[in-house]
Formats: C-alpha cells, sequence, structure tokens
C-alpha cells in the first residue's frame, strides 16, 4: 500500500493498519483475513483472486469476516484510490461491510 494513500486516509480521519506495521508479513491470506475480523478492520487488497476465493469459503462455511476491499492494482492511481475509500468509508458503516466484499 502506498505510503502516500496511507497518510491521505489518517489526514482525513480513517484508522489505518498495514501487514508491516501489525507484524502480519508472510501470514497466510486466510490468517490476515481472520486477524483483520479479530481487530474489526476492513481488509483492503490487491489480491483479487485469493481474496474472492475465501470470501466465499467464509461465507460456504457460515464463518465471518469484517469486510473485503478488491482493487486491481494498476486500474487506479493513489488520489483515485483514496478518493474512492473516502466515499466507501462515507457510505458504509463498520457493521454494512460485514461479510461483504466489495470491488474499488
Amino acid at each position: 500500500m502506498s505510503r502516500s494513500l496511507l497518510r491521505g486516509l489518517h489526514s482525513r480521519g480513517i484508522e489505518v493498519a498495514t501487514v508491516l506495521d501489525e507484524g502480519m508479513v508472510g501470514e497466510s491470506d486466510r490468517d490476515q483475513l481472520e486477524y483483520a475480523w479479530q481487530t474489526k478492520r476492513v481488509l483492503y487488497t490487491f489480491n483479487v483472486a485469493d481474496f474472492c476465493r475465501l470470501h466465499k469459503e467464509y461465507l460456504t462455511e457460515g464463518k465471518s469476516h469484517a469486510g473485503i476491499i478488491v482493487v486491481y492494482r494498476q486500474r487506479y492511481s493513489v488520489g483515485e484510490q483514496l478518493r474512492l475509500l473516502l466515499r466507501l468509508a462515507d457510505l458504509n458503516s463498520a457493521n454494512d461491510m460485514i461479510n461483504n466484499l466489495l470491488f474499488l
């Protein structure tokens, strides 16, 4: 995740943590999603295929997650990502995001 995107989100009151910040580098995608659930954070990822699969598995297994936002890495500039994420945050509460998969 771009440092400028992180700064932009922080400066607008959005709490953000990276896998590096949380000491989760190298953990499996499932562990990342589980950690996000435990810490009540929506997961934002460029790993579209794996997290779409995990979302489906969680729903099939009756498990919950805090929400997943996926984005194709090359689709949006940092400024566009910031604008779209801020709009999503304005339109969706944490409860709205539970068990949802959104494409940016």
